[in-house]
Formats: C-alpha cells, structure tokens, sequence
C-alpha cells in the first residue's frame, strides 16, 4: 500500500479521496482525515467534485464518535483562517444531508398521510354503512370502529359487512377483526 504522507500536498483531488485506501495504522484515521480536509480547503473544489471525492472517502475511512471528537479538538488547535476553510467544506455536507432528510421525511410524512385517509375513509364509510342499515342500535359497534387501522382488515369488514343480515352479523364482523389484532 501506498504512504499517504507521500501524498498530503499533492493539488491533485483524487490523491486526496484516495488517502483513505492507502497505507495507515489505525491509530492514524483521524490524521488522515483532517489531512484530506486539509486537501480539499487547498483545492477548493467545486462542490459537486467536493462531494464525490467525500463520499469515496468516507466509503473507506468513516470516522467513529470518539475519532470524530479528536478531529474537532485538532481543529482547535489550528489556524483559524485554515479551520474556516474546513469548516465551510463540511457545513456544506451538513446542510446536505439535513436538506435530504427534509425532503424524505416530508416524503415519508406525504405518504403516511395518505395511508391514514385511506383508513380513515375507509373508517368512515363502515360507520355510516351502519348507521344507515341499522340505524342508532348500531351506534356503540361504530364506537369500535376506528380501532381497524389495518387497511386489509377495512377491507374484509367493508366485503363481509354489505352481506350481513343484522346488527348480530354486523358486530361479529368487526369483533372478529377486532380480535385478529387483539392476540
């Protein structure tokens, strides 16, 4: 393997990615680390290439929670003007990674919220079915509805409910679904 040191001032940006492939004891990850940032604040790298070249290297060198903490108190120690240099270059990744998460929870949130209306529409449809058929004899089984969250269990009850012939039927059906998720 390769000696990164041999490489730390090399202006080239793919040495500085390929500093975590090369030849280092494990108790010099966090200096080969800081080395890189040191690269790429040099560079200054556009920040399409800046993320590229980071994510190969932290595919091969991801620091841990301590490691992380020893490169900050490095940071510490050094010429302010260098660690504002770093510190924009990360804060770039940072507020990446936060916009990405943003747009994935609220994804995620989007699609939540149309399953709960779906189950909520589906909720609704079985208590007016049942106020409608039976009327307000029907009123404490409809009070157990909205504990079927289970799309397929709103499903089977709607299929099962139109071809019962009482209030009995009716509530049976729901107990019974009722009871699938109660065990």
């Amino acid at each position: 393997k390769l000696d990164w040191r041999e490489y730390i001032h090399s202006d080239n940006p793919v040495a500085a990615a390929l500093l975590s492939k090369m030849g280092f004891r494990p108790e010099e990850r966090v200096r080969v680390k800081l080395e890189f940032l040191r690269m790429l604040a040099r560079r200054k790298v556009d920040p399409a290439r800046m993320e590229l070249l980071a994510a190969f290297f932290e595919a091969y060198l991801k620091l841990n929670r301590e490691e992380e903490e020893r490169l900050y108190r490095k940071l510490g120690k050094m010429d302010k003007k260098e660690v504002d240099a770093i510190m924009q270059i990360t804060t770039s990744w940072h507020e990446k990674g936060r916009a990405e998460g943003r747009a994935e929870g609220l994804a995620e949130g989007r699609a939540e919220g149309r399953a709960e209306g779906k189950i909520k529409a589906k909720q609704e449809v079985i208590c007016r079915y049942l106020a409608r058929r039976f009327g307000a004899d029907s009123a404490a089984i409809q009070e157990k509805v909205p504990q079927l969250t289970d799309m397929d269990a709103l499903d089977r009850v709607l299929d099962e409910l139109f071809a019962a012939g009482s209030l009995e039927e009716a509530r049976n059906i729901i107990w019974e679904e009722l009871s699938r998720f109660v065990q």
